[in-house]
């Protein structure tokens, strides 16, 4: 019950801040300065195209990050049987999705998930992930090696995000920072959100500001079309 009233003030607070673009606190056009005044775990990428990637999903279908290119993507990297951070980060991202669906960007955001243990994240676990934390799989995807691939493929892939996924000495298992990376539309990796107390309202902002500068981008660039169109 906690838990629900929790993300139903987040929810609540977020839709109210993203409805308003008027508003004094939001990122607007200048939306990577705003957001380091807002949100200190905020880290602004200056172009720089997203490592691509082409995996698969827990049906078996390839899923490559050039197919997710009229999308704003929220991309992190985890393993089913992470004893702590996976699961708190999962938890985090539904909370967001949550959010995020229940205003009129859901179909404009996709939430991607990368196993880095593919030899023991099976299909039935990788389906079975969503209902654990919560996810709605409208618009999340987990992601793992296809068969002719090498099984460290997506640690190497998450290293080339900057994350590194490192065998501990006591356990199984593999120790890593928490890092929430946004990819723009066109595959232009926007900003990373760093560990676990950046504020959700931020990053839900964050996709808003990315989603209405792309749409102000495209009426500039249709006003411009008819314009010229008018001197031909």
């Amino acid at each position: 019950m906690l838990k629900q009233t929790s993300r139903r003030l987040v929810l609540a607070g977020a839709l109210a801040m993203a409805a308003w673009p008027a508003l004094a606190n939001h990122p607007g056009e200048n939306l990577d300065e705003r957001m380091l005044e807002m949100e200190k775990y905020f880290q602004p990428i200056e172009g720089e195209q997203a490592p691509g990637f082409k995996l698969q999903d827990a049906e078996g279908r390839p899923v490559g990050l050039s197919e997710l290119q009229d999308k704003v993507v929220v991309l992190h990297f985890i393993y089913a049987s992470c004893p702590d951070v996976c699961p708190l980060h999962a938890d985090k991202i539904a909370t967001i999705q949550e959010s995020i669906n229940a205003s009129p960007m859901g179909d404009m955001v996709e939430f991607v998930s990368i196993t880095t243990d593919p030899a023991n994240d099976t299909p039935n676990i990788l389906r079975d992930y969503a209902g654990w934390h919560d996810l709605d799989t409208a618009n999340w995807t987990f992601l793992t090696t296809r068969p002719d691939q090498p099984e460290d493929t997506t640690r190497a892939l998450a290293s080339d995000y900057g994350v590194e996924f490192t065998m501990s000495a006591e356990s199984d298992a593999m120790m890593h920072a928490p890092v929430t990376f946004v990819i723009d539309r066109g595959g232009r990796l926007a900003a990373k959100f760093h560990g676990m107390e950046f504020q959700n309202a931020n990053l839900v902002l964050y996709l808003s500001g990315l989603i209405n500068n792309a749409q102000h981008r495209h009426e500039e660039e249709g006003w411009w079309h008819t314009l010229t169109n008018v001197f031909r």
